[in-house]
């Protein structure tokens, strides 16, 4: 997913939700209490996983 934002000059900040506890409650927040990475918030929706289809749809890539 990293190559993928890169590679369309998307900005993003990586947080390690193993070692960060602020980045594994945010997450869990934002997932409904399911522990699922990569976790990706982009505005205010929510992609569990890496799909493509969703991803470039809320970028308007």
């Amino acid at each position: 997913m990293k190559e993928f934002l890169s590679q369309h000059n998307v900005a993003f900040v990586e947080k390690n939700v193993a070692v960060d506890r602020e980045a594994r409650q945010e997450m869990l927040t934002a997932t409904g209490g399911r522990s699922a990475v990569p976790t990706l918030k982009i505005g205010d929706d929510v992609v569990v996983g890496f799909d493509r289809a969703r991803i470039s749809e809320l970028l308007g890539l």
